[in-house]
């Protein structure tokens, strides 16, 4: 029987952290797509947030070694590209741990025009608070933060520099 709701095998891969933003799990930044059980067999998909993403074989390997060391003896990780990862998957718990941790999470991308396969990609158009006093008087320093993901943003009001989540 395959099993695709959450299962002790899903809440195991579901805790894994992100190898780039540890304050999140794979579960809060929606990469983990889905996990089946069939008998001994466990086989768990993830999305990754790009197609080029340098995390992504390090996301399965931790993935793959939890779900071994809680005794699960046939364990596959597979990605899953169909539907493409977007931000609006990120949890509102995911969201919030990353404001907690400095970084400006993303604004919703449901407003950007988008076809099957295509990515919208462009400036941001929302107001974007700052993680560390709240202000909205905020202006971005570069598209290029330390991850591919990430943009270099300051605060106009608090004069700090935060990194924020790029909309995808």
């Amino acid at each position: 029987m395959v099993t695709t709701v959450h299962s002790r095998a899903w809440e195991i891969a579901a805790a894994v952290p992100d190898p780039e933003l540890p304050m999140l799990t794979l579960a809060d930044l929606g990469v983990l797509a889905g996990v089946e059980e069939d008998g001994t067999t466990v086989t768990a998909w993830l999305t990754p947030t790009y197609s080029g993403c340098p995390a992504v074989a390090e996301m399965a390997a931790d993935v793959d070694g939890r779900l071994r060391a809680a005794g699960y003896p046939d364990v596959r990780v597979r990605l899953r590209l169909d539907p493409p990862w977007s931000t609006d998957l990120i949890t509102e718990e995911g969201r919030r741990k990353l404001a907690e941790a400095g970084i400006a999470p993303p604004g919703p991308t449901a407003d950007r025009p988008s076809s099957p396969g295509l990515l919208a990609l462009g400036p941001t158009r929302h107001l974007v608070a700052c993680p560390l006093c709240g202000g909205t008087d905020t202006e971005e320093l570069s598209r290029f933060g330390s991850t591919a993901c990430k943009a270099l943003w300051r605060c106009r009001g608090c004069r700090e520099p935060f990194e924020r989540v790029k909309e995808i």
